[in-house]
């Protein structure tokens, strides 16, 4: 990547009349509003099947679309739905609310299948690839069983059993051709989005989750590559250990995976997973990239995280496959968090640009790498990341100590990096910040579109520990203006990204 810049926003989160934004029009006007404002970037979160906690993060298939994210107004448009049959659907509330999606969202999809010419060539061609044939029969298996998680089914269900998957398959045909349907469709949609991203100049960052969630497709499908006992229970899960932020360290729950077995299967699950990770994004983002690294398990069954312990990765190995079949320039690495020379070390080795948040930077530290002036090229800037307050939030929660300290070390940046900025106010001081990242020596700048509009803590999208009211932010049209695309265009052009 060039010298550049973007917005970091999820499709969820842009503003629709149906209660979740969609790969219907507002991407396209997104995507409209990103070129007009001179932004080379789209950043969003796994674009994946929200489960249990509605985090994007954790998922009932790592490589399936959000059928949220089906736009019913593209179903009116292919005649499967009458515009007036989405009057009831229509949910204009500040908030997502993932209850509401989950009670009618799945009704209005079957109806449009229901009304689907199932022998539509191309949706035949899409079935004959077999790609999503898995995810199909999981969640045809999950709705049988009334959502019980798959290592609760019988056993011929649970260790797939092909007789018995074989007979099931043949009486549910109907079923396991509604949840191909379901991805069939989102796929298409999504990608004439990123066509249209792409003939605009826009290329899309996604997310890559380190992890995936135990009761997944992922684990069903190939449990030998995860560290399970003989009935599938696992025995090492994953997490943190403690730190200053919690004394008990995090307890994630992810089963952990089985390298032994992986590098047995010469990483083939590793390598497909990139491949076809970039067949949907221009770039990926790796969450927790010091996974790849060493990992922290701890004993299936502990209450908190203490017991636990590091066990290394063969990374080189690893990503000499990986590389193999994707460019290493494709891909970027959260490297947040307490990062030691090991991790340092493989991103020397693989090339890959780090993270630099500019929310963690002003803590009085002259070597803080956050700091705009000691970010280096190769790295992406941000002011802040999904899992991060506002800016103004940041600012509107300091005390007045660490609200002097912020101001301080905000000029001394600008300062030596020769700015003029004004920090009198709250805005002007979130001004100054982004200011900075886009002076920085980062070859690429990411804000938050809530930074770039400047909102309060209300529309912070995540916070890690807390278990309700997560990634439900949607930020009103009325913010996608004119005054903040030029806001956007004049530093850009100013700073030459």
């Amino acid at each position: 990547m060039k010298r550049t810049s973007g917005i970091l926003l999820h499709v969820s989160s842009l503003p629709n009349e149906y209660g979740i934004g969609t790969f219907g029009t507002e991407c396209y006007e997104f995507i409209d509003f990103l070129a007009d404002a001179k932004q080379s970037l789209w950043e969003i979160l796994p674009l994946n099947q929200t489960g249990f906690g509605d985090s994007p993060y954790s998922s009932c298939c790592s490589y399936s679309f959000n059928p949220y994210f089906i736009s019913p107004d593209a179903l009116v448009g292919q005649g499967l739905i009458e515009k007036s049959e989405l009057t009831s659907f229509i949910d204009k509330t500040p908030f997502v609310d993932y209850g509401r999606l989950y009670n009618t969202r799945y009704d209005l999809l079957r109806k449009a299948f229901s009304r689907f010419d199932k022998k539509d060539a191309e949706f035949k061609k899409f079935l004959k690839k077999g790609e999503y044939k898995d995810y199909a029969l999981y969640m045809t298996l999950k709705t049988h069983f009334n959502n019980k998680a798959f290592y609760d089914w019988p056993d011929e269900f649970k260790f797939r059993d092909k007789k018995a998957l074989s007979a099931f398959e043949k009486e549910h045909q109907e079923d396991l051709a509604f949840w191909q349907y379901i991805q069939f469709e989102a796929s298409n949609e999504w990608n004439m989005v990123k066509g249209y991203a792409n003939e605009n100049g826009v290329k899309i960052i996604g997310d890559m989750p380190l992890y995936v969630a135990y009761d997944s497709v992922d684990v069903w499908a190939n449990p030998t590559i995860f560290k399970l006992d003989e009935n599938l229970t696992p025995k090492k899960v994953a997490g943190v250990p403690p730190d200053y932020f919690s004394k008990t360290g995090q307890l994630w729950g992810n089963p952990v995976y089985d390298y032994d077995e992986l590098e047995k299967q010469d990483f083939k699950w590793w390598t497909n997973r990139f491949k076809n990770t970039l067949k949907i994004y221009d770039f990926i983002r790796i969450d927790h990239f010091r996974g790849f690294d060493r990992y922290y398990e701890i004993d299936y069954g502990e209450s908190t995280a203490l017991n636990g312990k590091w066990v290394e990765v063969p990374s080189d190995k690893l990503f000499n496959k990986v590389h193999e079949k994707i460019s290493d320039k494709k891909v970027i690495a959260e490297d947040l968090g307490i990062i030691d020379d090991g991790v340092r070390d493989l991103l020397k080795k693989v090339g890959y640009p780090g993270m630099r948040v500019l929310s963690f930077a002003f803590d009085g530290e002259e070597n803080n790498a956050y700091l705009p002036e000691n970010v280096e090229k190769n790295s992406i800037c941000y002011t802040g990341t999904h899992d991060n307050d506002t800016l103004i939030g940041l600012i509107d929660h300091f005390s007045k100590w660490d609200y002097d300290n912020l101001v301080k070390g905000v000029k001394k940046s600008a300062k030596k990096l020769g700015l003029k900025v004004n920090c009198s106010t709250k805005t002007g001081l979130a001004k100054a910040i982004i200011k900075l990242g886009y002076a920085s020596r980062a070859d690429v700048f990411i804000i938050p579109m809530q930074d770039a509009c400047l909102l309060n803590g209300d529309y912070r999208m995540n916070t890690p520990g807390r278990e309700i009211a997560n990634w439900t932010v949607k930020i009103p049209k009325k913010y996608f203006n004119t005054k903040t695309k030029n806001y956007l265009k004049e530093l850009t052009i100013q700073y030459k990204r």
